[in-house]
């Protein structure tokens, strides 16, 4: 007879086997099975055959000189995906993360039976999935994977990765993996991506609360957008903070305050500090992730912020750049390209740092330190300012006025014209421009044209990079060298140098510039200072320096348009003694006086120092021997005759800008070679007519 009654019914007293008891059986023995496929894989054979550890591709950053993060670039899928080790995270959060995923990750070696175990019994007794058993090593194994359904199968091979994941790396380096990889919703992967898109901050120091959403939006990273679900991104996060306290990881009284706190509900933009030296530095080296550049991120902020304020000030279409340069290093401290990257209107995106621009009056100083140099001027030297032709050409000052006779100082120090174009015909153009391109002045000249005496007034292209470079040199007493942008392995690249001029010729400049007239309501005499305004007022310039640092300002329209009465002194110095004050608030003294400096007032000058160019409309003064460029033999350190024809005795013969020789009556003078290599020889005579030949000494 049937057991059971005719409609199939179990017989009184006896009951079908309950199917709460039929789920728990069935995820015990999932579990067993599991556990069972772990030891038949054979634990020790899968450590010992482990593949390299995964090496995710994360995107590009560039940091500052300490580390902090300039701007990060957008994997090719438009992923963000920062790097992130244990040290960059704030150890409260990492404590709430493994308190929440993986209680025993400490232990276990990548699977940990017991909460297998306990995930089929959490199962069986609530007839759903409350956790899935997978340790945060699983978890990373999973990430690293190529995508598979949820199977036994796809469970399986988490746990062999997760084997081999442990045998390859240490604990602190899973973490990092899963701090680096885990999903946050949309295109953020990893906790620096999402606390930078979420809060704005890296996750170094986050309140309770942000770190709690930071522990829940990896569970279900797309149903918990704070920007498309703050509600329930918020229950998420006081989940974790109620588990967290049940486990006493947290106090009741912190967990409260922190639900208190408001989950964010738009996503902010990733940093954009320096973004053209950023993207520069980025195309330069493709083949690193991290570049660490030698800005400093605060710095660069505030002047960010002040070019942007000023700009605005000035008017549209309008835009400005800053580059800011360490004395002793060489290196670029900021490098602000343009006002705002974004802005079309101002053309943000294009470099104006190292947009080709003529110079205006920027170039005088370097006239002036070579006449210093060849000895044929000096700071209290007279010169005239009075209309004066050069060919067909007849320059005029700024403001078409003449100043008559005064020193060479006020001669620069009020940028007149005649004057710098007197010296720049003494000292010569092609050297100039040699001196300049080799101290690295990348100067841009009309095709086929060759340096001529305009260049001292701004005919001729450079870029404002290398013109702040220039000023860097007469910082340091001459000695050029190139920017420095990148630090490798934390230290400084050692840079190119070259002589741009002596030092006591660079001194008397910045000695010189040191009397700038400053701006309206700014205080003068602490910063060496020169403006400069292209032809047209189409480019605005101030380059200055301290005894630390130089800067360099441009200010005009990128499109190269004039704007009226778009001056240097009008526009550009006011910027750069705003820049200087938000570097620091009391610019560093400039060196003391090297040796060789002269100190005199004009009549206790050497007699042809006295007065540049004076001299009697017929008088002519000629080197004739050896000629200019002649190779000449230093052997046995004997003296060699230099011939003169023409000048008013007595003659002085400098060497490199040194009085080595004089001669009261005879045009014959004789010298003795330092050593081989280079040597430029003047001779001045008493009325400051000169002539000047180089001879190579070999």
């Amino acid at each position: 007879m049937n057991a059971t009654g005719p409609s199939g019914a179990n017989p009184p007293g006896v009951s079908r086997l309950p199917r709460r008891l039929a789920l728990a059986a069935g995820a015990l023995v999932l579990a067993l099975a599991l556990l069972a496929g772990a030891g038949i894989l054979g634990l020790a054979q899968i450590r010992a055959h482990a593949p390299p550890a995964p090496e995710p591709k994360v995107s590009a950053e560039v940091v500052d000189r300490e580390g902090r993060l300039l701007r990060p670039f957008a994997l090719p899928d438009g992923r963000w995906r920062l790097a992130a080790r244990v040290e960059d995270v704030d150890p409260r959060l990492l404590a709430m993360i493994l308190g929440y995923e993986d209680r025993r990750f400490a232990q276990h070696g990548g699977v940990d039976p017991l909460a297998l175990l306990r995930a089929a019994a959490q199962a069986a007794g609530t007839l759903r999935v409350v956790s899935g058993g997978s340790t945060l090593t699983m978890q990373v194994a999973r990430l690293t994977l190529p995508p598979r359904a949820r199977t036994l199968g796809a469970k399986m091979a988490q746990m062999r990765r997760a084997i081999e994941l442990e045998a390859r790396l240490s604990k602190a380096e899973i973490l990092g993996l899963y701090l680096t990889l885990a999903p946050y919703g949309g295109n953020i992967e990893g906790v620096r991506a999402a606390a930078l898109t979420w809060f704005g901050k890296e996750p170094r120091r986050l309140t309770l609360g942000e770190a709690a959403l930071l522990v829940a939006l990896p569970q279900s990273p797309e149903a918990r957008r704070p920007d498309r679900a703050p509600a329930r991104a918020k229950a998420a996060r006081d989940r974790v903070l109620d588990r967290l306290l049940a486990q006493g990881v947290l106090a009741a009284d912190e967990v409260r305050i922190a639900k208190q706190e408001a989950v964010p509900t738009v996503r902010r933009p990733m940093p954009q500090l320096a973004p053209h030296l950023a993207e520069e530095m980025a195309a330069e080296r493709p083949d690193l992730a991290r570049h660490l550049s030698a800005l400093d991120a605060p710095l660069q902020e505030r002047l960010e912020d002040l070019v942007r304020e000023r700009t605005r000030a000035l008017g549209r279409g309008l835009s400005a750049a800053i580059v800011v340069m360490d004395n002793e290093s060489a290196e670029v401290r900021a490098y602000v390209a343009a006002p705002d990257y974004f802005d079309r209107e101002r053309a943000g995106a294009v470099d104006l740092a190292r947009a080709v621009r003529s110079p205006g009056s920027t170039l005088k100083p370097f006239i002036y330190a070579l006449a210093f140099e060849d000895g044929i001027a000096h700071p209290e030297t007279l010169i005239e300012d009075r209309p004066a032709r050069f060919g067909a050409w007849r320059p005029e000052n700024f403001d078409r006025s003449f100043q008559g006779t005064l020193s060479v100082r006020k001669a620069l120090q009020l940028s007149l014209n005649v004057p710098a174009v007197r010296l720049l015909e003494a000292v010569g153009p092609q050297r100039l421009a040699s001196r300049l391109q080799q101290a690295g002045g990348r100067l841009e000249l009309p095709a086929g044209a060759a340096p001529a005496l305009p260049m001292g007034l701004g005919g001729v292209g450079v870029r404002l990079v290398d013109l702040t470079a220039l000023y860097a040199a007469l910082a340091r007493g001459g000695e050029a060298r190139a920017p420095v942008f990148r630090r490798e392995g934390g230290a400084v690249a050692a840079p190119r140098r070259a002589r741009l001029v002596d030092e006591v010729a660079a001194w008397y400049v910045g000695q010189c510039l040191l009397g700038t007239p400053a701006p309206q309501n700014a205080l003068g005499g602490r910063i060496a200072f020169k403006t400069g305004t292209s032809y047209g007022y189409r480019d605005s310039w101030a380059v200055g320096f301290d005894g630390r640092r130089t800067v360099g300002v441009w200010v005009g329209r990128p499109d190269g348009q004039p704007v009226a009465e778009l001056t240097g002194r009008a526009a550009a110095a006011p910027l750069l003694f705003d820049a200087f004050a938000r570097i620091v608030r009391t610019p560093a003294a400039l060196g003391p006086a090297p040796r060789g400096a002269l100190a005199a007032a004009n009549p206790r000058l050497p007699p042809p120092q006295r007065h540049f160019g004076r001299a009697r409309r017929d008088a002519v003064l000629e080197v004739v021997y050896p000629p200019d460029g002649a190779r000449v033999s230093a052997a046995d350190a004997q003296a060699l005759a230099l011939k003169v024809d023409g000048g008013t005795f007595p003659l002085t013969l400098l060497m490199d800008g040194r009085p080595v020789a004089r001669v009261e009556d005879r045009g014959t003078l004789f010298w003795t070679p330092e050593g081989r290599g280079f040597a430029r020889l003047t001779v001045i005579d008493s009325e400051g007519l000169s002539d000047s030949v180089t001879v190579r000494v070999e």
